[in-house]
This record gives C-alpha cells, structure tokens and sequence, in this order.
C-alpha cells in the first residue's frame, strides 16, 4: 500500500503530540540509514527545536545530532555512509534484521517479515534493492505504522517486538562504537536511546 504526500499530511495532523514526535523519529531514522542525508535534511536537524519535556539523555542526543550536522561535510558524509553500510564487499556494519536474529542474510526472519508485510498491505517499491529487513525500511514502516486511519495502529507492538525489539538497540549501540562512525555516532545514540524508549512505551500501552 502506498501513500501521497496529502494522505500522509492529513493524518500525521490527527496525532497527538508524543505519537507526532514518534512518527517523525522513525521517519528521520529512515532517512538518515536508507541515504546519506541531504543538505537540506543537514539544514533541517541544525533548525529542530529540541523538547525541553525530554529526558535528559535524549534532550544530550539531540544536541548531538544537531551539532553533528552542523560540522557535517557533505562529501566526507557521503564516503562514511558508504564505508559504514556498503563497502566493497560489505560494509563495516550489516543493517538487517536477518543478520542481527539469526548470524546469516537473506534467513527466516526476513520470510516471516515479509509475511507480515504483506499482511499489513505493504509492497516493495520495484526500484528498491535493499531486502525488505533493512533497518531504514523497518523504520519506515513502523513510522506508517502510527498513523491513524487504517486499522493498523494496534499493530505496532506486535511489528515492533518481531521485527526490531530484538536487534535495534544492538545495531544502533554498534554504530555509536564504530571507530568509523563520526556523524553516524550521533544518529546511533538518538537511535539507541529512542528504540528503548519505544520498547517501554509500547509494553506499557499493552499492560
């Protein structure tokens, strides 16, 4: 299934203000793991006003994304995105579900999640190489996950939990130690700590 710029628009402006903040996290996530980010998507992190309502670990996260893209070099980002997730060969670090749960790609987790896809009614886009168990997809789905108006908001527990709560934290843990990772050390540690905050989160709407 797919969205317009419009639908999308139109729903996000039914979210509350904790689920609006959770969409765009794991849309931002997308982004910053499916591509090196954009200039404009550098410009747009360096202007984010930062939540004074947070924790402070996460208000810490934020600054440091924020300042990660201020001292961004686009060229530069570009060949760390490539030594980080692509490589030749591979990259230093392999962003897959399949990799993190079973030690191998292309396993059965991939299988059984795109048996939930499409369950869900998500399709692959003809133009998309990377396997659907990417973490920048995951993190797209989970971020269409919460819109409302489609039945599939009482999904996101159970997506989350079998597709991401075992592995996220780990990834992005990973990635704030890579002794490459210099921007992509910040968006692990946002990564590391709103992945734990969703867990919790979505535990507690089901207790």
């Amino acid at each position: 299934m797919s969205y317009t710029a419009e639908q999308d628009l139109k729903q996000r402006d039914q979210l509350d203000e904790g689920d609006f903040f959770r969409a765009d996290a794991y849309a931002l996530l997308s982004s910053l793991l499916a591509q090196p980010p954009s200039q404009d998507l550098l410009n747009w992190l360096q202007q984010v006003d930062i939540d004074e309502s947070n924790d402070q670990a996460m208000r810490e996260a934020w600054t440091s994304l924020q300042k990660a893209a201020q001292d961004a070099d686009k060229a530069l980002l570009d060949e760390e995105y490539h030594n980080l997730f692509i490589g030749v060969g591979r990259g230093e670090l392999l962003p897959y579900g399949s990799w993190y749960m079973s030690g191998f790609l292309m396993e059965k987790p991939l299988l059984e999640l795109r048996h939930d896809l499409a369950r869900l009614g998500f399709e692959r886009e003809p133009d998309v190489k990377e396997p659907e168990d990417h973490i920048a997809a995951l993190m797209q789905v989970m971020a269409l996950l919460i819109l409302p108006g489609d039945g599939r908001q009482s999904s996101q527990q159970q997506f989350f939990n079998k597709h991401l709560g075992d592995w996220s934290q780990r990834f992005f843990h990973d990635l704030t130690q890579s002794p490459t990772a210099q921007f992509y050390r910040a968006v692990g540690r946002f990564g590391e700590l709103f992945s734990g905050q969703e867990k919790l989160l979505l535990e507690a709407r089901v207790a």
